[in-house]
């Protein structure tokens, strides 16, 4: 070989970055099965077991907490025990909880299962280990890259919804169940092999940077870790002002329209494989939105992002009561579209701005407001279901979600510019 030709072999060799954030796509994808079953899998559980939409979705509620609460932990124990064992033991978690679901007969063995193991294990992976991954291997492209690892979830809600809104009605839930324990486990092979913690593991420089960063001593006392990040990002304003927003998202999104949007439909006549149809078109535009923000987030104010993205969310929902109905009409499709487009769409500004003003310690305090967002999706998740129970329909809901979208544009804006990243570790 010529050396114009080793030279030529040489500049095209890609990057181990992306290696690792392809397997990283992978594993938040195989974690989303479970993310997407409870829309599907309400009306199954309300017909077998009797149990009340509003006692379900306390399982969902709980499930939604664990998930937010789990995250800052779980960015302080890739620190501390390593990425690949900490991801490879959530997606376990996740398909035991999936998988024994199968067995329970009483209510508060899907608190249990569908609450807490399934709860702590996606939130053990959720969008900090986005945050980590974007952080530690990438210099150039991290909004983009950030956009593409985000609409993994949007990704997995498009491939598993269909699939399993089919065979929860073909061949029963059980069968979907047991679907989301193979996908999970099937991604854990790929994390163990192929992931590594950091560049210097393998003699790289990250993506877009020149030199080779020595990797870090191993953190202890993760728990510890996580609560002094806490402790001094809690005392700016910047970090209040990102949380409420995210909990409204989280409210918005999670906890409201991908909990309740199947069988809010159903009460208005449309069957579930249909409506699941919608929450997976919402899932397409969802992945071109996410990636399109996150490239925005390499050219553009964040803070003017995001009180766009609320803004435009907060009026697709106000709409949303009148649009519902027994079949698809053009004016629900036209939602669809609006509403994908904006789901994720907050999560690459979002983690721009913790990296901002934070530094080194911003995949923990995401993790932190991450928290707010599935804190503020629980309090949706039941507080529709609650409103569903007493007053027939779900109109309430949407409009006071739509309201509280608004609320968020005007938190967002008012984020101060870049300050001096706070350290606490």
């Amino acid at each position: 070989m010529t050396q114009t030709q080793i030279h030529t072999s040489t500049r095209f060799t890609l990057h181990r970055a992306w290696l690792v954030a392809g397997v990283t796509f992978v594993a938040i994808l195989g974690a989303a099965g479970f993310r997407a079953t409870p829309g599907v899998l309400i009306t199954p559980l309300e017909e077998e077991f009797g149990w009340s939409r509003g006692t379900i979705s306390s399982a969902v509620s709980v499930n939604l907490i664990l998930y937010g609460l789990t995250a800052p932990f779980a960015a302080a124990l890739m620190d501390r025990f390593g990425i690949r064992r900490v991801v490879a033991a959530a997606l376990v978690l996740v398909a035991a909880g999936s998988g024994l679901t199968v067995f329970m007969t009483a209510s508060w063995q899907l608190v249990l299962l569908w609450g807490v193991f399934v709860g702590l294990g996606t939130g053990s992976m959720a969008l900090v280990f986005v945050a980590t991954i974007t952080q530690r291997w990438f210099v150039k492209r991290r909004g983009t890259v950030t956009g593409v690892l985000t609409a993994a979830g949007a990704t997995g809600q498009l491939i598993f919804l269909p699939v399993l809104a089919a065979i929860a009605t073909t061949t029963g839930w059980r069968a979907a169940a047991l679907t989301v324990t193979g996908a999970a486990l099937a991604v854990v092979p790929l994390v163990l092999w192929f992931v590594r913690e950091y560049p210097a593991d393998v003699g790289l420089p990250p993506y877009g940077a020149s030199e080779i960063v020595p990797a870090p001593p191993r953190a202890g006392g993760a728990a510890r870790r996580a609560l002094n990040v806490l402790r001094s990002a809690s005392r700016t304003s910047t970090f209040w002002l990102l949380a409420g927003g995210f909990a409204v998202c989280g409210a918005s999104t999670n906890g409201l329209v991908a909990t309740h949007l199947i069988p809010a439909s159903h009460d208005h006549g449309m069957p579930e494989t249909t409506a699941a149809n919608l929450l997976a078109i919402i899932g397409i535009f969802d992945i071109l939105g996410t990636i399109f923000s996150g490239w925005l987030t390499d050219r553009f104010d964040s803070r003017v992002l995001l009180g766009a993205y609320y803004a435009l969310r907060g009026l697709s929902l106000l709409i949303l009561p009148s649009l519902i109905a027994a079949t698809v009409r053009p004016s629900m499709v036209i939602f669809i579209l609006v509403y994908g487009l904006d789901w994720v769409a907050t999560v690459p500004p979002t983690i721009a701005l913790c990296r901002e003003h934070f530094g080194a310690d911003a995949p923990v305090v995401y993790g932190w407001v991450f928290a707010a967002h599935q804190v503020g999706a629980a309090i949706a998740a039941t507080g529709a279901g609650l409103v569903r129970n007493f007053t027939g329909d779900y109109n309430p809901a949407w409009i006071t979600s739509g309201i509280l979208c608004f609320f968020a544009a005007v938190m967002s804006v008012r984020i101060g510019r870049s300050q001096p990243a706070v350290a606490a570790s």
